[in-house]
């Protein structure tokens, strides 16, 4: 489904033309490439020479001629010929970022970006930054924007990943993390049912003066001075806003004032509401992230964050070197860092880490140390890992060791041999999720400007006839898989807290097709949240293919050949065969339904199921 919009292109005003390129597309056995595509449409423009029809349109017009004129029905298959960047969806489920406003942040790193028109360590020329800022980083503007664009480019928008970026979350008020997530789920539902309130929002922001469509300040910092702080900046320029929205979020909250769209204020009990209309919707929330900072991490806030749907933290590591850290005012140490993941994995949290190399005071051998006890170390051992190279930035203070000669960038084959061997150090369980932030080159003073930074390190592992065994190395991609292929494997590591078991359907060859990870806490450790008492923990299902939508199958597809449920049944029967009386899963809103069809039964924050009723 799709939000209607007053842009909508008229398909049936074109349907001579688009028919004859439709079945022309279609009929191919293979994706045509960028360059075919590019020449079939100059051969076939749009009348009265207004230009050439767009990838958005044919999708739209196949939606709605499918079955018709030797057209064949809508389907995924076929699908794949018209989708735009399909990497976006082939992990499963279809991510959809959005960034926070401005704010102050408790760091002072000083490796950290000074862009006080973004939140802390954003740029505004990065991708996602501009579609945030273009929409006032109104939570309701940019996800139906995003997804609008997703349908437009022919991916399913079915089972959404919800990533939630900028600054330190943990630092935000209360009120406005509850508004920010309930107006992303507002918007989930309206597009799923076909309306678009954009119009009505952005009435609404114009009328506080937030929706300009363009740089709040132009202010620059530049980080060789820094006379004034991103803090100082950045309050001082929202001082208005900021006492304005805590004003009104106490009288919304005493029933004095009547709310209108551009307030940032929401109820626990008001999302409480749209969470459960999501279990259901047509666009389902499969997962809810954050990203903060370890020395933020708390019991309260472990469960602040759960209450909120969260399902995945992103956590900044950036070193396990407490003389690093300190040399680069990150504010915290490495104790800070343990008893953060501890927190999240006695909560059942999947943490996925930032890490930094070549910070100021490191180097390229105590880098691959660091990275080496990432893993070594049972306290750590993240799910997934962001390996975020450190990037010189004009407005950020590491300018000032730059330029007296105390840091330099590493040489890009510096840099090289030194993800190589990170890469051939990571475990089978861990998924490298980004190789490189995606900065402009324009932003970056010295260093490296490679944001394909993956494929350089992949190609030398080919070159020297060797391979990362990382899941997203692994995954099983477009191919058709059937049961027979796969068997289960299963690999066990400690964590601080106990055993965890990483269950995998793999190939001969070691693809993977899904997998499940079973934290087992050990029995003599007291449970952080009292609903976890004797209970062994499942942090994450996936099943890896081309996103579908829900109640769809496709023959050969990993996602629908079972191996969830089959994943589930393996871990129950462990679980129950390790003396745990219980199994909980720390499920993501859409989800809920999906286990509650598997035994599973709703508790406070986590869904349950007994093992001691046979089932195991």
């Amino acid at each position: 489904m799709q939000a209607t919009s007053k842009y909508d292109f008229d398909v049936e005003a074109h349907r001579e033309q688009l028919l004859p390129l439709l079945r022309h597309i279609l009929s191919q056995p293979r994706r045509l490439t960028p360059r075919e595509h590019q020449q079939l449409m100059r051969r076939h423009p749009k009348p009265d020479g207004a230009g050439f029809y767009s990838l958005a349109n044919l999708l739209d017009a196949w939606r709605a001629f499918a079955g018709q004129a030797g057209l064949p029905a809508f389907d995924e298959a076929q699908l794949y010929k018209l989708r735009r960047k399909p990497v976006r969806s082939l992990s499963g489920v279809t991510p959809l970022t959005l960034l926070t406003k401005p704010f102050p942040c408790p760091g002072t790193c000083i490796f950290c970006p000074n862009d006080v028109r973004m939140p802390k360590s954003y740029l505004a020329d990065e991708p996602g930054a501009q579609r945030a800022e273009k929409n006032a980083f109104d939570p309701y503007l940019q996800t139906i924007m995003r997804l609008q664009t997703y349908h437009n480019l022919g991916h399913s928008t079915d089972k959404i990943e919800i990533i939630i970026l900028g600054g330190t979350w943990s630092f935000y008020p209360e009120t406005y993390q509850i508004w920010f997530v309930k107006r992303i789920f507002d918007a989930l539902h309206d597009f799923g049912a076909g309306i678009d309130r954009r119009d009505e929002v952005i009435s609404a922001l114009r009328s506080r003066s937030q929706f300009t469509g363009a740089p709040i300040s132009d202010i620059a910092l530049q980080g060789e001075t820094l006379s004034e702080s991103y803090n100082q900046v950045v309050s001082s320029l929202y001082a208005d806003e900021m006492q304005r929205s805590r004003v009104l979020a106490g009288a919304i909250a005493a029933g004095s004032r009547q709310r209108s769209l551009a307030d940032e204020y929401a109820s626990w009990d008001e999302l409480a509401a749209v969470q459960r209309q999501n279990e259901s919707a047509a666009c389902r929330a499969v997962g809810l992230v954050i990203e903060t900072r370890p020395d933020h991490i708390s019991t309260d806030e472990v469960r602040r964050v759960r209450r909120l749907g969260c399902t995945k933290v992103q956590i900044g590591f950036q070193s396990l070197d407490d003389r690093v850290l300190s040399r680069n005012k990150r504010g915290h140490d490495v104790a800070a860092t343990r008893r953060a993941v501890k927190l999240l994995r006695l909560a059942g949290f999947k943490i996925h880490a930032h890490w930094m190399p070549n910070l100021y005071g490191s180097s390229p051998s105590a880098d691959l140390d660091d990275y080496t006890r990432l893993f070594a170390d049972a306290d750590f051992r993240p799910d997934e890992l962001k390996i975020y190279p450190c990037s010189l930035i004009e407005s950020a203070e590491l300018m000032q060791p730059y330029r007296a000669g105390k840091w330099r960038p590493y040489t890009q084959t510096e840099l090289l041999e030194l993800l190589v061997a990170c890469f051939l150090r990571t475990p089978e369980y861990c998924r490298l999720t980004r190789v490189v932030r995606d900065i402009p080159g324009t932003d970056i003073v010295d260093g490296n400007k490679v944001t394909n930074f993956r494929q350089l390190v992949e190609a030398e592992l080919a070159r020297r006839s060797q391979s990362s065994c990382d899941i997203r190395a692994r995954e099983i991609g477009r191919r058709s898989v059937q049961a027979a292929d796969l068997r289960l494997d299963r690999q066990q590591y400690q964590s601080s807290i106990g055993e965890e078991v990483f269950l995998q359907y793999i190939t001969d060859s070691r693809d993977i097709a899904g997998f499940l990870r079973l934290s087992l806490p050990a029995r003599r450790q007291a449970p952080l949240l009292e609903e976890l008492r004797d209970c062994a923990m499942i942090r994450e299902v996936h099943v890896y293919g081309l996103a579908l939508g829900i109640g769809e199958s496709a023959n050969g597809r990993a996602q629908h050949a079972g191996l969830g449920t089959r994943l589930l049944e393996e871990a129950a029967a462990l679980a129950a065969a390790r003396g745990y009386g219980r199994l909980a899963v720390i499920s993501a809103v859409g989800t809920r339904d999906y286990y509650r069809r598997r035994g599973f039964v709703d508790g406070e924050l986590y869904q349950i199921r007994e093992l001691s009723s046979g089932r195991a």
